[in-house]
């Protein structure tokens, strides 16, 4: 069908009123401090559910995107939570950002990379979206940042923290240093320091190194020197964050990651591009193969052994955001038509499995028949992978990020 098939007049058309549907779905987010609510299935905020620092800024960084795009009512979501983020979600004592806050105001203890990186990638939208409060936020993410969590020295983040930054957890991540790369990319953007696009290199090189040396299946957990521990996590297989195994779709974040920041860097053409470009298809085709329609029903495993074979095989909303992403960038910047066929095939596994068009959104979990899960991910938390996946495709730019080519 045309409606899925990328560039055509029909897909166009399909892309945009889903990217409406879902910055309507997400508004009712805020709560009085700021601080992101968790969104239920008909985008009602589940306020029993802690408001996450995480979540608060993937809304920022949505609803700074929807002001830049005339989506009515996102500089009031957007301003919303970037005060949750200069105000409750804050520590004022420590420095930096509570993983959130409980349903009754409590810290929810530890500093986390991941949420610290999410801060810097909403505050750099929110800059270019000329919202209040950005610049500042933006300046205090990256002090932080670079005093508590990234190592000059490896060119690599640490991962979590006590709440008094006083004590650092001896695990490493990879999970953490992607969204890294995605908010160094953003900053870089944000305010034309490439120092940011340098250390997005770093992190990238020590991952490729990783993925070559298991076949194209990117290790997901270390110790605290940097070695994979591939057993991780084993006898909690679908862990949200630090599932066992490989994770096709980190692979496929990462192939489009790459091919980002390898433009960004050296431009449109030549050599250096042409050899990561190689590369992200390498890991994409990798997941790929592993992970879709490998059981029987279509959609991506959430996760594999190191010998490729599924573990767990809901099929998570995010994974197939990525490969939408993924597939597009790599067809724009190939013109190989099997990324177009993947981009069409994907679509259409959106359209009939995991868009909600009932309640809006789309279902944030599904078990291997495609059936309604919610044991990792119930309700639809936030946008921001379903959101991205309306507009990445559709950026030209490949080699800026989602913001700053809106901008």
């Amino acid at each position: 069908m045309e409606k899925y098939i990328l560039g055509t007049a029909e897909n166009k058309v399909f892309v945009r009123e889903m990217r409406n549907s879902l910055l309507s779905f997400g508004h009712q987010f805020p709560s009085p401090g700021g601080g992101s609510y968790y969104l239920g299935d008909d985008g009602s905020p589940w306020k029993d559910r802690p408001r996450e620092t995480w979540i608060t800024s993937r809304m920022a960084h949505v609803y700074s995107m929807g002001t830049m795009m005339n989506h009515e009512g996102s500089g009031a979501l957007a301003d919303a939570a970037i005060k949750g983020l200069r105000g409750e979600l804050h520590d004022d004592e420590h420095g930096g950002w509570y993983a959130g806050l409980t349903a009754d105001g409590q810290v929810l203890p530890t500093k986390q990379c991941y949420a610290h990186a999410f801060v810097i990638l909403a505050a750099s939208s929110a800059l270019l979206a000329d919202r209040p409060g950005a610049r500042e936020l933006l300046k205090d993410a990256l002090e932080i940042y670079d005093k508590f969590f990234w190592d000059e020295k490896l060119g690599l983040s640490v991962d979590t923290w006590n709440t008094e930054f006083t004590q650092l957890d001896d695990y490493r991540g990879i999970n953490a240093n992607m969204h890294t790369v995605e908010a160094f990319l953003a900053a870089a953007d944000a305010l034309d320091n490439e120092n940011y696009r340098l250390r997005a290199g770093r992190i990238i090189s020590h991952v490729i190194g990783w993925a070559r040396e298991n076949n194209y299946r990117i290790p997901e957990h270390f110790t605290s020197d940097w070695k994979p521990d591939l057993e991780c996590n084993k006898d909690k297989p679908d862990d949200n964050f630090k599932p066992y195994g490989a994770t096709p779709g980190h692979g496929i974040e990462w192939s489009r990651l790459i091919v980002q920041w390898a433009v960004s860097t050296y431009g449109n053409d030549g050599e250096n591009t042409a050899d990561y470009i190689k590369i992200a298809e390498k890991l994409y085709n990798r997941a790929v193969e592993d992970g879709w329609n490998v059981d029987g029903a279509p959609g991506i495993c959430y996760t594999t052994g190191w010998d490729g074979k599924p573990i767990v095989h809901d099929r998570m909303h995010w994974t197939l955001a990525e490969a939408i992403n993924a597939s597009a960038v790599l067809y724009r910047v190939t013109g190989n038509e099997k990324y177009k066929n993947d981009y069409a095939a994907f679509m259409e596994y959106l359209d009939t499995k995991v868009l909600d068009h009932e309640t809006g959104s789309w279902f944030h979990q599904l078990d291997r028949n495609n059936q309604l899960l919610t044991t990792v991910w119930p309700g639809k938390s936030d946008i921001y992978h379903a959101l991205q996946a309306t507009m990445i495709p559709y950026n030209e730019k490949v080699g800026v990020s989602i913001a700053a080519a809106i901008k």
